[in-house]
């Protein structure tokens, strides 16, 4: 993800306890609640916990990290059901989890494992959870926790767990839900559809947002805007969005010929600082054709953000190497916001991910916003589309994105139509000409050989 000093170990990112794929074989205990999002539950308490736990703290090959001990007990809202998630390692691809559950502001905080600051959510079985109203009045008897396959642990054991060694350069080595996720997950396969329903079903994702998202990935697979060919398909999605305030094409290059020459604009941000991204266009001008900025990705997944202003949540000069378990320092530091994470809408193999990853930003990409008294995606590309679920998380109104009768640019789109027609032909000759060139060769190859 970014450039940092690092130990190459390939394939020592899994814990030594159950590292690999997991077993083929039922959660080892019944599920009493299916959380669905906006749910209340309760942490159940740390003893109570412990007793679900085997040996090595985990719950079905998860692990129950040391930063979670601080919940016990509160009253928390469900975020999302983490019946799925995406690995963005081995290789990127969707992964089922068994009764996974993220809660609403719940963060690794990162002290038990070196002071890593990526801020990842964390993943909580049903076991470990009661379900309540907001009130806090108990919805299902409460009865005790099912037991794990182990004896329980002690909290010193899920301590000790944290920590897996140390690398072949004297490094410690650290193992959380994150460098363990594979152990815990399986392979989601490219026909299955059935996550799709538990997608709807459990509130993750509404109809219309899930509608939008299906209707790019078709256009895409059939205009292909990145191919050779690709421009007029690129054109047309740029301009229909245009018409409404939509977002357009993300998933574009770079324009920086040489990624050494990548610009660092030192803006020595601060937590609670109000910030701008800057325009689409300026930051395509700071990446490489592989999208990079000194060894950092800018994803298609944060092209809606731009324009819009954000609250700085924190820096971020240190983070866990998620293949090998070790803390990687980066030699250019990133900045995440608040309310700005990945939300999976366009990238087909984690599509609808609850996981909200943050998006880490270079300081380049950002500049301060004196003139704002708040956060807001007002001006945002994405305001009237991908960011309806941050307008509500910041309070903001919604508006209809269509716009009102009567006020359609006819013209308008009689020049968009020309236009359309006229790169079609221009861009369908190179193609015309290969085809009838292959005809030509058959039909002498023929001729010869008959």
């Amino acid at each position: 993800m970014a450039q940092a000093d690092e130990d190459s170990l390939p394939g020592m990112g899994l814990a030594q306890t159950g590292g690999g794929s997991p077993p083929d074989r039922a959660p080892a205990h019944p599920s009493p609640i299916r959380s669905c999002a906006g749910d209340w539950v309760a942490v159940r308490s740390r003893d109570e916990i412990l007793a679900t736990l085997d040996r090595n703290g985990r719950l079905d090959g998860m692990p129950f990290m040391p930063e979670m001990f601080s919940y016990c007990g509160q009253r928390i809202r469900v975020a999302r059901r983490g019946h799925k998630s995406c690995d963005t390692l081995h290789p990127v691809s969707s992964r089922s989890l068994v009764d996974g559950v993220l809660l609403e502001g719940v963060r690794c905080s990162g002290a038990a494992h070196g002071g890593c600051q990526a801020a990842c959510s964390v993943f909580w079985k049903e076991a470990w959870l009661r379900r309540i109203d907001a009130s806090g009045a108990e919805l299902a008897p409460a009865g005790a926790p099912a037991t794990g396959v182990g004896q329980g642990c002690t909290e010193s054991q899920v301590i000790d767990a944290a920590r897996n060694g140390v690398s072949a350069s004297g490094k410690p080595r650290w193992q959380c839900q994150a460098t363990d996720f594979p152990a815990f997950t399986k392979l989601i396969g490219p026909w299955n559809i059935s996550q799709f329903a538990e997608d709807l079903a459990s509130r993750n994702v509404g109809l219309g947002t899930m509608l939008k998202s299906a209707a790019y990935f078709a256009y895409e697979a059939l205009a292909r805007p990145r191919s050779r060919f690709g421009a007029p398909g690129l054109w047309l999605y740029d301009r229909f969005q245009s018409f409404w305030g939509g977002v357009p094409y993300p998933r574009r290059w770079g324009r920086l010929e040489n990624a050494a020459e990548a610009p660092i604009y030192p803006l020595g941000l601060q937590p609670g600082e109000l910030v701008r991204v800057k325009p689409l266009d300026e930051i395509l001008m700071t990446i490489d054709a592989r999208n990079h900025h000194r060894g950092l990705y800018f994803d298609g997944e944060m092209v809606p953000y731009c324009g819009g202003v954000y609250r700085v949540r924190a820096r971020v000069e240190r983070f866990l190497d998620e293949k090998t378990g070790v803390m990687r320092t980066m030699k250019t530091p990133a900045v995440i916001l608040e309310n700005v994470w990945c939300r999976g809408l366009i990238s087909g193999k984690r599509v609808f991910c609850p996981r909200a990853i943050y998006c880490w930003w270079r300081e380049a990409w950002l500049e301060r916003a004196p003139d704002a008294s708040a956060p807001t995606v007002e001006t945002a590309l994405g305001a009237k589309s991908y960011l309806k679920e941050v307008r509500k998380e910041l309070g903001e109104r919604w508006e209809a994105i269509w716009p009102a009768r009567g006020r359609l640019d006819i013209p308008l789109m009689r020049e968009a139509g020309a236009a359309w027609v006229s790169s079609l032909c221009l861009y369908s000759l190179p193609i015309l000409e290969d085809l009838l060139s292959n005809a030509t060769h058959i039909t002498l190859f023929l001729v010869i050989i008959l």
